[in-house]
């Protein structure tokens, strides 16, 4: 779960972390109040679940409260990655000496939070690690004991020489990763974290995602998720107990169980095709998560064609099928469908299909490349469908 940028500040806040101050608007006129209350230069900072927004102008410096106003009015509205901008962050704008990123994310490799610093912040910390990866020092960490002070101090003098400064920023590393674990994060970053013409040690802004899986038992956390922007599929997804992820393709991709949906991503990648979605409905055989997920998925006007790839173990084949033609009975098909079920009353579910006009294959390469070929058939602008 992705949280915006004032709601991560709020959290870094609680935990001692020095952060401008700043509130959030959702008009310019509340843009302009707030501007004027901090009686100072402001930045004013579209909060979405997107990067890139300075790019996109999403991010401005506002030297009197009548520009944040317009800016403000600039910004609200706008959209950003396909995101609609509803509020954003007005905060007092800091004067920059220098530039650093801290970051944590987990590892699966070590199985540990690993933080990542640089000197090299305010940008990218991808196109850092691709171009410059000596400018970024990776350090894993001991859950067994957390961050130890010695072990923050050693990655404040890899971004500072000065002393004050480092030891400014190994307490700051501190109060982040207890900020990570108490959270429940997957990442957590300051980027850019500020030296000021003063010399202190500033965050400007903050990032935090949350693993999902920690949700049940942080209600306070999970309360500060914001549908509006998020992926409208994504929401109705989540709300019908699916497992959704829109992707840019024009294959639309249902299947039962996430190793079976990869795979089946990879192979409609290896027939050059481009999947429109990860979706699995799991090992249920409730008809209406099969009604749901064509729902969800036939509402993208870039899918030219559906590809169902269904195996039957726990979840029964004749489910699926029923679900599948009380879906289209529902609401009829404009593209192609691809069916491959095989397992569990797999007889059971073909003769379903075919009193109902549907053809059933058992073979998965087979399925794939056929519905492949749908799709690039189906689509009078493939490179469009495909986000290229």
């Amino acid at each position: 779960m992705n949280i915006h940028e004032y709601q991560a500040k709020d959290v870094l806040r609680r935990y001692g972390v020095p952060i401008p101050p700043g509130e959030v608007a959702t008009t310019p006129e509340q843009a302009e109040a707030i501007a004027r209350r901090l009686g100072t230069a402001v930045m004013v900072k579209a909060q979405v679940h997107a990067g890139g927004r300075g790019k996109a102008g999403g991010v401005k410096f506002c030297p009197t409260p009548e520009v944040a106003r317009e800016k403000a009015t600039a910004i609200l509205g706008m959209q950003i990655k396909g995101l609609t901008v509803e509020k954003v962050l007005v905060t007092e704008a800091a004067d920059i000496g220098t530039e650093a990123y801290v970051g944590i994310i987990v590892d699966r490799a070590t199985k540990k939070a690993v933080f990542m610093v640089s000197a090299a912040g305010g940008i990218d910390i991808e196109e850092v690690a691709a171009t410059t990866p000596e400018k970024i020092h990776y350090h894993p960490v001991d859950p067994r004991y957390g961050l130890r002070p010695y072990e923050a101090l050693q990655m404040g003098f890899f971004l500072y020489q000065d002393v004050k400064q480092a030891r400014a920023a190994a307490k700051i590393m501190q109060q982040l990763y207890q900020a990570f674990v108490d959270a429940g994060c997957s990442l957590a970053e300051i980027n850019p974290l500020v030296v000021t013409p003063k010399g202190e040690v500033i965050a400007v802004d903050a990032k935090m995602v949350i693993d999902d899986n920690e949700l049940d038992r942080k209600p306070d956390v999970a309360a500060l998720r914001d549908e509006s922007s998020e992926d409208a599929s994504e929401v109705q997804a989540r709300n019908a107990n699916l497992t959704f992820i829109k992707l840019d393709g024009n294959v639309g991709c249902v299947v039962n169980g996430a190793g079976l949906a990869m795979a089946t991503m990879d192979l409609v990648k290896y027939y050059g095709g481009e999947p429109a979605n990860f979706l699995d409905i799991g090992g249920s055989s409730n008809p209406e998560k099969v009604v749901n997920a064509l729902r969800i998925i036939t509402a993208d006007e870039n899918v030219k064609a559906i590809l169902f790839n269904i195996f039957g173990g726990i979840t029964r084949t004749d489910d699926v099928a029923n679900g599948i033609v009380t879906a289209t009975k529902q609401n009829p098909l404009k593209v192609p469908i691809v069916i491959r079920l095989t397992g569990t009353n797999e007889e059971i579910a073909v003769k379903i299909l075919e009193e109902n006009g549907f053809a059933a294959m058992t073979d998965m390469d087979e399925a794939v490349q056929k519905a492949v070929q749908l799709a690039v058939s189906n689509d009078v602008t493939p490179s469009a469908a495909r986000g290229k």
